[in-house]
Parts: structure tokens; sequence; C-alpha cells
């Protein structure tokens, strides 16, 4: 099982595309910070959490369309011809599936981890500033949900069809463009600049209401959900 792992895991990691989107994750982060979150949004400092959550935002559609990239390695036309081999191997195909699932979750966890170093450092060059526990709330509510629900819903659609996962990858684009309601607005990244506005007060306590946390732990519990049938599915 685990040698299984690390061979997925290389075969993501190490190869022309994962360095490609780190590449795209790295130059467009930089230019959101050194643009808009050094600027501060919604009358923030740029290194309170609205402003650090309004850079997360912006930067999900990218890992949303990594973390659907490492699903298609799994699910494409040449891996469905692997599976004729392995499921001839004395190990139970579900087996495959969870370590080829754990090897997309290190993929797209390294992504995110490149955004969070990258504000990070970000942070420390332009104002020597260090607290960096104030950005964890902001950085679960905005990041965990979606990429969870990602990978869950990519892996399930894709062993419908491969090429629905293409389509999927369209979904935040999708989303930003619609007007849609407020328990919603994490997803066309309207929340962080518009909910502290909402409140009254100049630069507020960081909040969250709790109909956003209502739907981000839904779309996380769905996301975990459908992992779980990717895995069991045949």
């Amino acid at each position: 099982m685990i040698k299984i792992f690390l061979y997925e895991c290389k075969r993501l990691l190490w190869n022309r595309f994962f360095f490609g989107i780190l590449l795209i994750t790295l130059f467009y982060g930089w230019q959101v910070l050194g643009s808009i979150t050094i600027m501060g949004v919604s009358h923030t400092a740029p290194f309170s959490p609205w402003s650090f959550g309004d850079y997360l935002s912006r930067m999900v559609p990218i890992l949303w369309i990594g973390a659907l990239f490492f699903l298609t390695f799994f699910t494409s036309a040449k891996a469905r011809r692997v599976v004729v081999l392995t499921d001839a191997a004395p190990v139970i195909p579900q087996r495959y599936a969870m370590a080829r699932c754990a090897a997309a979750m290190v993929g797209t966890g390294l992504l995110a981890i490149v955004c969070l170093g990258e504000s990070a450092l970000f942070y420390i060059r332009c104002f020597g500033w260090y607290e960096f526990g104030e950005l964890l709330a902001p950085a679960l509510i905005t990041l965990l949900p979606p990429l969870v629900f990602a990978l869950g819903s990519g892996w399930f659609l894709g062993q419908i069809k491969a090429q629905i996962i293409y389509v999927w990858m369209i979904i935040p684009f999708v989303c930003m463009a619609l007007p849609l309601p407020d328990a919603l607005e994490l997803w066309n990244g309207n929340f962080f600049t518009e909910y502290p506005l909402s409140l009254g007060i100049l630069d507020p306590d960081f909040s969250i209401p709790v109909s956003v946390i209502s739907v981000q732990g839904a779309l996380l519990t769905v996301g975990f959900a459908f992992l779980t049938c990717g895995v069991r599915k045949k």
C-alpha cells in the first residue's frame, strides 16, 4: 500500500504538469499579493484576516483546477487500461484507489501550502509581520471545503466519464460570474470584501456568519462522501 502511494506521488509530482501549475500558482499569487492584497480590502490592513481571505479566495480557482488535473492521471483512458492489469494483481482494487486518492490529496495540499507560504513571505518581507495564527481561521474556511469538494466530486464524476472533469474545472469561474446568495459569497469572491463593510464599523474583528459556516461544512462533508463513494466504486 505504501509503495503504491509513493509511486503515485512520484508520478503526480515529478512531471512537467506539476511544475507548470506550481509556477502559475506562484506567479498569479504574487500578482494578487502585490497589486490587491497590499492595498488591503474593505478598509482593513493588508495582513488582516479579511485581506488574507480575499487573497485565498482569488487563489481557489487555480487550486481547484490543479486538484482536478491531478485526478486526470487516474481517470484518463490510459489509466482505465492500466486498471485491467491492477485488477489482476493480488491487491484489493480499493487499496489502489485509496493510494491514488491520497496522492491527489498530497499534490493539492502542496499547492495550497505554496499559496500560504508565498503569502507568509510577502507579509514578512513587506511588513515584518509574523502573527500568522490570526490567519488560520480564514485559511481553513476558504481552502479546505472547496478543495476537498473538488477532489471528491471530481474523483466521483471522473469515474463516470473522464471528460466531465475538464468541464468541472470551470465551476469556480461560473460562480464568480453569478450573483450568489450571501451564504455562498465565498464562492464568487465577494464575502471578504462585502461582509466587513456590512458590519458598519471600521476594521472589524474577523467573524464568519453561521450560514457561511454551514454551507462550507456541508461542502466539506459532501466532498468526503464523494471521495468515499469514489474509492468504493470499482
